[in-house]
C-alpha cells in the first residue's frame, strides 16, 4: 500500500555527513548487517572504486529498508556540485527530502541551491543537522541560517514553544485554542506539523550525530511521520518517470523508474518496446519481480533507447514542477584523447555510452577533425571520468584543459535562403525568417510551408536536423534564443533525393544566421558572498575586476553578505583564491543566472568542427560522402 511507503532522498553538501547517515539508517533498519565507512572506503551506496577512493558520492545510489512498518526507499546522492545533474534527476522519483547540513559549516553553497531545486520540484523537506558533537558545532546558529539564508520556514523539535507557536499559525482551529489557553499537545502536534511539512509550509528541523547514531531513530519518525507516502493511482493510466540508466553486460540497458500511476508487468508492451524484466531493491540488491505498482521504484529491462526524463505513459499526470527543477547546467567543455591512438573507436563509444546515463556529458564526436569533446560541471568531474574510463572501459586517457561554453545569437531579423539543385539529381529549395527573442527562449521551429509546396517526409527532416544544425553558428557556438520559420520552399517530383532537405537545412539556416548578425553570449552566475567584514573591500574590489555587477553588502555581525552576478569566465576558479584571502571563512554559493551578450574581445569564438555550409561546394562534396556512410558535422 501507497499509505506504508516513503520514497525519500537524502542531500546535502559535500561533506556534511550524508552517506553517513545512510549508512546508520540502513544498518538500524535492518537493511545491511554492519554499518559502513566513508573514510575506510565501506560505505555501501558508495559502489564505484573512485567513490571509495575519494570518499565521495559520485553517483546517486538506492537503498530500500523499513521503519516501523513502513517501507522507505532511499537514494543517496552526490552532494560535490560537479554532480549535481545526479540530484536532478534523483528528484524526479521522490516524494519527500532529508536535507543535510553540517552543525558546525551550517549552510553552505550547495545547500542553497539543492533546497531551492527542492522547493521549485514542490518536495517537501525535513532538515537534519549533522555532527552536533563536533568541536564547533552551533545548532541554534544553523538553525538561524536556515530561516535567514534560505528563507525556509524551519520548525525545530527542540524548541517546544517555538515549535507549538509556528505549527498553530497553520491551522486555524489550533491557533484559536492556543490564544484561548488550551494549546494543543503531544500527538495532535505532531499531526498538525506533518500536514503542515508536506504542505510545504513547515520544514522540520532536526539534530544528531550519524556517526555515533546520535538523533537518527529520531529522524526515521520524522521521515515516516511527516514526509508524505507517494501520490499515486494504481488503477490509474501507465505514467512512469526514468530518472536513470544503466548498462548491463548481461542484462542491457536497464532503467530506473520511479510509477507514479498504473503499473507495469514483464512483457508488458511501452511503446514500441517490451518490458523483459523489472527488479525491486531488498536493502541494497536488486531482487527479480515480475511487476511494479504505482509509487514503487524499481528497474525496468526491455525499454530500447530510453533515456533519463523518458517518461512512459501520460506525461501529463507528472507531478508539478518535478522534471523542470534544475541545478546545473555544464559550463565547460573539454577534448578528450586515448594515450593509445588505437583506441579511439572504443573512447568514442564508452563516451556515447556515459552520454546515456549523463545527458549532460553531451559526448561531441568530429568526423573531419577525429576530436571527441564532452561539456562538464566543474575539474572534479574529469578525474572521476578519467577513473570511471579506466575502470569500467579499461581505457587511459587525456583530458584537455577545459574552456567555457559559449552561446549565440542573432541582432536582428533576417532572411536565409538555399537553393540545393545542383550537381543533379537534387532539388530542395527553403526560404527561413529568423527572429531573435528574449534571453532565456531558447529555439523555436515553426513550419508554415504547405504540404503541396514541401512534401510532409521532406518537411519531417527539416524539424529533425534543425537542433544539429544549429550546435554550430557563426561564432561556432550553439545558436539559442532564436525564432526559425520555414515559410517558403519547393521539392521536385522526380529530381528529389530522399535526404536532400536533410542536406540543405544547415546551409539555408547558416544564410540566415551570417544576414541576422552574430552576438557572442555569456554565462553569467548570480552569486552569494559570505566573508568576514574585514574582507569586504577586498572582495568587492575583486568582484569589479572580474566584471561583475553587485548589490549593496549586507553585514550581520563578523560577516559580510553580497550578491553578485559574474561572468563564469572570470569567476569560476575564485573560490580557490576566495578561501585562501579569506582563512577559509569565505563561502561563495553560484548557479547560472542565464546567458548575456558580451563583446567578442571579452568572449571567445570556437573553432569549427566540420565543414562550414557556407563554404557550398566544399560541404556539398563532404555531405554527399556522408550520405555514403560516414558523418558529417
Amino acid at each position: 500500500m501507497a499509505a506504508q511507503r516513503r520514497n525519500i532522498g537524502i542531500l546535502a553538501h559535500v561533506d556534511a555527513g550524508k552517506t553517513t547517515l545512510t549508512e546508520r539508517i540502513l544498518y538500524l533498519c535492518g537493511g545491511i548487517q554492519s554499518q559502513g565507512s566513508v573514510d575506510a572506503g565501506t560505505a555501501h551506496t558508495d559502489t564505484l572504486s573512485v567513490e571509495r577512493t575519494r570518499g565521495i558520492s559520485v553517483k546517486a545510489a538506492s537503498a530500500c529498508c523499513a521503519w516501523k512498518g513502513v517501507e522507505i526507499a532511499l537514494v543517496d546522492t552526490p552532494g560535490h556540485a560537479d554532480f549535481s545533474s545526479e540530484v536532478e534527476r534523483s528528484l524526479w522519483a521522490l516524494d519527500g527530502a532529508v536535507l543535510v547540513l553540517s552543525a558546525v559549516e551550517g549552510v553552505q553553497a550547495q545547500t542553497e541551491l539543492l533546497y531551492a531545486a527542492l522547493r521549485q520540484a514542490h518536495i517537501p523537506v525535513v532538515f537534519f543537522l549533522n555532527k552536533v558533537d563536533r568541536v564547533g558545532a552551533d545548532r541554534d546558529r544553523v538553525l538561524r541560517e536556515i530561516r535567514e539564508v534560505l528563507s525556509a520556514p524551519a520548525a525545530a523539535l527542540w524548541e517546544e514553544e517555538a515549535l507549538l507557536e509556528a505549527v498553530c499559525e497553520t491551522d486555524d482551529d489550533l491557533l484559536d485554542r492556543y490564544l484561548e489557553g488550551e494549546p494543543p499537545a503531544g500527538a495532535e502536534v505532531r499531526a498538525a506539523l506533518a500536514r503542515a511539512c508536506r504542505a510545504g509550509t513547515l520544514c522540520p528541523v532536526l539534530s544528531g550525530a550519524a556517526l555515533r547514531g546520535q538523533g537518527v531513530e529520531a529522524l526515521l519518525d520524522a521521515v515516516v511521520d511527516f514526509l508524505p507516502p507517494p501520490a499515486c493511482d494504481a488503477a490509474g493510466a501507465l505514467c512512469g518517470v526514468v530518472f536513470a540508466v544503466t548498462m548491463d553486460k548481461t542484462m542491457g540497458r536497464g532503467a530506473q523508474v520511479r510509477l507514479y500511476s498504473g503499473a507495469l508487468q514483464n512483457r508488458q508492451a511501452v511503446g514500441e518496446s517490451k518490458v523483459t524484466q523489472i527488479r525491486t531493491l531488498r536493502g541494497t540488491r536488486w531482487e527479480d519481480r515480475g511487476a511494479l505498482s504505482a509509487g514503487e521504484i524499481g528497474m525496468v529491462y526491455g525499454l530500447g533507447d530510453v533515456r533519463p526524463g523518458d517518461v512512459l505513459g501520460d506525461a501529463s499526470l507528472v507531478p508539478e514542477g518535478r522534471l523542470r527543477a534544475a541545478l546545473a547546467e555544464p559550463l565547460l567543455s573539454s577534448r578528450v584523447e586515448p594515450e593509445d591512438e588505437k583506441d579511439l573507436r572504443a573512447l568514442r563509444e564508452a563516451l556515447e555510452e556515459l552520454s546515456i546515463e549523463d545527458p549532460h556529458l553531451d559526448a561531441q564526436w568530429s568526423s573531419f577533425t577525429h576530436e571527441l569533446y564532452v561539456r562538464l560541471t566543474g575539474a572534479i568531474q574529469v578525474e572521476v571520468l578519467q577513473a570511471l574510463l579506466e575502470e569500467r572501459f579499461g581505457l587511459r586517457c587525456r583530458f584537455a584543459p577545459p574552456t567555457v561554453i559559449y552561446k549565440e545569437t542573432i541582432a536582428h531579423e533576417a532572411e536565409g535562403f538555399v537553393a540545393y539543385t545542383m550537381p543533379k539529381p537534387c532539388w530542395a529549395v527553403m526560404k527561413f525568417h529568423l527572429t531573435p527573442l528574449p534571453p532565456g527562449s531558447g529555439v523555436q521551429y515553426v513550419c508554415t510551408v504547405p504540404p503541396t509546396a514541401i512534401r510532409p517526409r521532406y518537411l519531417k527532416q527539416v524539424e529533425q536536423t534543425v537542433p544539429r544544425a544549429l550546435r554550430q553558428g557563426m561564432l561556432g557556438w550553439e545558436v539559442t534564443d532564436v525564432r526559425i520559420e520555414l515559410y517558403d520552399g519547393s521539392d521536385h517530383q522526380w529530381h528529389t533525393h530522399p535526404l536532400d532537405f536533410a542536406l540543405a537545412t544547415p546551409m539555408g539556416l547558416m544564410d540566415g544566421l551570417r544576414r541576422g548578425g552574430p552576438v557572442l553570449l555569456e554565462p553569467i552566475l548570480r552569486c552569494r558572498f559570505t566573508v568576514p567584514s574585514s574582507c569586504a573591500g577586498r572582495l568587492m574590489s575583486d568582484l569589479a575586476q572580474m566584471r561583475g555587477r553587485f548589490d549593496a553588502p549586507q553585514t550581520r555581525g563578523e560577516l559580510t553578505m553580497l550578491y553578485a552576478d559574474l561572468p563564469a569566465a572570470t569567476s569560476l576558479e575564485y573560490p580557490t583564491a576566495l578561501a585562501a584571502y579569506t582563512g577559509g571563512r569565505g563561502a561563495m554559493a553560484a548557479q547560472l543566472k542565464g546567458y548575456e551578450p558580451v563583446d567578442l574581445s571579452l568572449g571567445a569564438t570556437c573553432p569549427r568542427r566540420g565543414v562550414d555550409p557556407l563554404d557550398t561546394a566544399r560541404y556539398i562534396l563532404a555531405a554527399r560522402k556522408a550520405l555514403e556512410g560516414e558523418v558529417w558535422d
